[in-house]
């Protein structure tokens, strides 16, 4: 469960860390922690301080990663330098290392290769957890589930007394409400997202089919119910009116949080120990 303290002190985090895209903070303290989200559908670099404040982030969009396995080596490396070089223009300060996350469902072998990336992008790589513990790092939950809803699927972990009870992963995503909504409309698979984004709330009741498949995955990857409600984290269910739609499936006490998508990155750099890059 989390408190209305510590929902406002997320909120607060997240709409700081909104206003930091290609625009640093004017005045942080050392060492600064960096993440890497190596996403399916963008690549994004955070930077927080000493303090835990959001310094920085910067994404671009990339195909180079399919849920967490590295299906474009070259591509992943090419973004995170680029991503690293306009950042350390942007802060005035080079950043030698940082730390990356994978699905819950992604075996080691394949979770090494982001590790490979950051280090073939001139950065070392100071951690590899799995995507819901780095949305744990930010959130904080005592108890209740994080369900990280990415492009091609939707990793669940349960907390309870602040303890990882259960984790894990399922097929399904925002990829897959893509291609309903391009079905349904008999448009391409990008235009499709780009509608979904610009105007989702209006092909809500195409959409809630994936939505409802989206919650089942939450539902079958809890198990037994937590005494805490669900977060939603990652882009795909940013949807107005989404969240009441899981809720409802589930008969579950869901929490939506403003800018879900930046959860994980920035939980990325939160879960490195505050030494590293000055």
């Amino acid at each position: 469960m989390m408190t209305t303290e510590a929902h406002s002190r997320v909120g607060t985090f997240l709409d700081a860390a909104a206003e930091r895209q290609r625009d640093p903070l004017p005045e942080w303290t050392p060492p600064l922690r960096c993440g890497v989200d190596l996403g399916t559908a963008t690549i994004v670099l955070t930077v927080v301080d000493a303090e835990d404040r959001p310094v920085y982030f910067d994404y671009v969009p990339e195909a180079a990663v399919r849920d967490g396995v590295v299906v474009d080596f070259h591509g992943a490396v090419s973004a995170v330098r680029l991503l690293k070089h306009r950042a350390e223009q942007a802060l005035g300060t080079t950043l030698e290392s940082a730390a990356t996350a994978y699905p819950p469902g992604v075996g080691l072998e394949e979770s090494r290769a982001c590790r490979f990336v950051l280090e073939q992008a001139d950065l070392e790589c100071r951690g590899l957890v799995d995507e819901v513990s780095a949305a744990q790092a930010l959130l904080q939950l005592s108890d209740g589930a994080i369900a990280d809803v990415g492009g091609g699927s939707t990793g669940v972990g349960v907390y309870r007394d602040g303890t990882l009870v259960s984790l894990g992963d399922r097929p399904g995503g925002g990829h897959h409400l893509n291609l309903i909504l391009a079905g349904a409309l008999r448009l391409p698979l990008d235009q499709a997202e780009r509608e979904k984004r610009e105007n989702g709330v209006a092909h809500l009741a195409i959409l809630r089919p994936g939505i409802e498949r989206i919650a089942e995955n939450i539902g079958r990857l809890m198990g037994e119910r937590p005494t805490g409600p669900v977060h939603l984290v990652g882009g795909a269910l940013m949807l107005p009116g989404t969240g009441r739609i899981v809720e409802s499936y589930l008969n579950h006490p869901v929490v939506e949080h403003r800018h879900a998508l930046l959860v994980t990155p920035f939980g990325i750099a939160l879960s490195q120990p505050a030494t590293g890059n000055s």
